[in-house]
């Protein structure tokens, strides 16, 4: 590594009104370094990226690029100064093209009035076939979430970086499509590029980065070589505190019901899963895996009245439901925590009271029909403490929060119609060590009330960790089911992969 480092923050602030989201901070990138950014949610990890990229301007401070100062006024002034970034949330054109997408900047700077679209779709299917076997002629918005984050990483590919950040960037993909990433990463190092990498997934950072700098409530921490640290260092510099324990206690003997709150019967759609059975237990937490396209997110949506022409039977203690609709599966008490936050989870433009309110709008209506906002103010109030919700006051655009407190506010929303059947898929996506540990304990406690709760996750470790059971999925119906002893990562994997597995066992009402 070259001793002048490709780019130096110095002592760069930045406020959102009152709130601090970075004071002071310093930071250097090396050539041909790949250095991680970890904190947690709140950090500022995302707000500093969004100033290196352009998008936000400093208060004060100053970036240097190969030591000369630079203004990076826009998001063009950064890539023609060889800055790219691949977000954390999806930020491409739904109705555009795959290759559309993918070549957008350069288009946007192109001066002649024609466009050749067989030239620049062999172009792009020739970057996007470095990850994945994506057809680029697709609309992005008929993608599934791990494609689309898949184009956001080639789009940025394609742009001339000598300093390329990637904020979590392996969040939706699989183990497959995170290995071929982390090949391209190696790849871009030996060529001299320097790459920022934010991730909350420890595994991921020690096997790939050299530094590591932590961000704690918007100031710099450390900056120490990955081969000087543990995972635990790191995260207690993230937190400031020891996470004793990450995941809760499962249930106990004398915990487990028998009294069942959800069944489901021979529940398919024609097209993307079928005889789908199984039931769920007060009290319980049931995990469901299996690899990205499996059907895991298509079943939860048929129970739940979010696809349509869906065949089966879904009851609640024992009595079937007609679930057509959203509106009726929460109505009966069943609440659907999407794996889109952006998308589905929240409303952005929203404040915060607004957001936890709108699925309970009776509870915070007064007695001529309108929103009384004393009450929605102390309902959003009540959950936002009891999820700690990192923010000023609860009538804050939830655009103005962190991702991880975003999806706070997200499962508030759901908490707040008082469920009796809670489905979330990935809950804790994105979301650092810290607040997983909150959400994780949040929902034993959940569970420990008498709800019944499933969880989506295609983090092995939180399946194994958090739920009393799991159900793996493979090509749309029930592999198998894994009970205590029988849950392993290499069982779960064996099953989703098609593999036969001696402790594996069939659903006990399977049809």
């Amino acid at each position: 590594m070259a001793s002048e480092p490709v780019l130096s923050i110095r002592g760069i602030t930045k406020h959102f009104g009152a709130v601090k989201a970075l004071t002071g901070v310093d930071f250097t990138l090396a050539r041909g370094e790949v250095h991680a950014l970890c904190g947690e949610n709140g950090a500022g990890k995302s707000t500093l990226m969004n100033i290196l990229a352009g998008v936000l301007q400093p208060d004060a401070g100053e970036i240097l690029l190969d030591g000369k100062p630079q203004k990076i006024g826009s998001p063009s002034v950064a890539q023609s100064l060889g800055i790219g970034l691949v977000h954390q949330e999806i930020a491409l054109c739904p109705d555009a093209s795959v290759a559309e997408n993918i070549f957008m900047a350069a288009t946007s700077r192109r001066r002649s009035f024609l466009m050749n679209y067989r030239k620049l779709e062999r172009d792009a299917q020739a970057v996007m076939d470095r990850l994945a076997p994506i057809d680029v002629r697709q609309r992005v918005g008929d993608l599934a979430i791990s494609s689309q984050q898949l184009v956001e990483i080639a789009k940025a590919l394609t742009l001339d970086c000598r300093v390329l950040i990637f904020d979590e960037p392996t969040a939706a993909l699989t183990e497959a499509e995170t290995r071929i990433l982390f090949g391209i990463i190696r790849e871009l190092k030996a060529h001299g590029i320097s790459i920022i990498y934010i991730s909350h997934r420890m595994a991921e950072i020690f096997s790939l980065c050299d530094r590591v700098t932590v961000l704690r409530d918007g100031r710099y921490v450390s900056t120490e070589d990955i081969a000087d640290v543990t995972p635990d260092d790191v995260v207690r510099r993230m937190v400031g505190r020891e996470i004793t324990q990450l995941y809760p206690s499962k249930q106990t003997d004398a915990e487990r019901s028998d009294a069942v709150i959800l069944s489901v019967r021979n529940l398919g759609d024609k097209e993307r899963f079928s005889n789908v059975s199984f039931d769920l237990a007060r009290g319980e937490i049931l995990g469901i895996g299996g690899l990205i396209g499996s059907g895991r997110t298509e079943i939860a949506e048929g129970i739940c009245g979010l696809r349509a022409a869906v065949d089966g039977e879904v009851s609640l203690h024992g009595k079937p439901q007609a679930i057509r609709t959203y509106a009726d599966a929460v109505k009966a008490g069943i609440v659907y925590l999407s794996e889109d936050r952006k998308g589905s989870g929240v409303f952005l433009d929203l404040s915060i009271a607004q957001n936890i309110s709108v699925l309970n709008l009776k509870a915070v209506t007064g007695h001529l029909g309108l929103i009384d906002a004393k009450a929605e103010g102390q309902l959003a109030s009540d959950f936002a403490r009891r999820l700690g919700v990192r923010m000023n006051h609860v009538n804050m655009p939830v655009s103005s929060l962190s991702g991880g407190n975003q999806q706070k506010v997200a499962i508030a929303k759901q908490l707040a119609v008082q469920p009796q059947v809670i489905l979330m898929d990935e809950p804790t996506r994105g979301i650092d060590v810290g607040a997983k540990s909150e959400i994780h304990q949040l929902l034993r406690e959940l569970a420990r009330s008498g709800i019944g709760i499933i969880v989506i996750s295609s983090e092995l470790p939180e399946l194994l960790g958090l739920c009393d059971r799991v159900l793996v999925i493979r090509e749309g119906t029930v592999a198998g089911e894994l009970d205590g002893g029988e849950m392993s990562e290499e069982a779960i994997i064996r099953l989703a992969s098609g593999l036969k597995h001696t402790t594996a066992r069939a659903p006990e009402h399977a049809a």
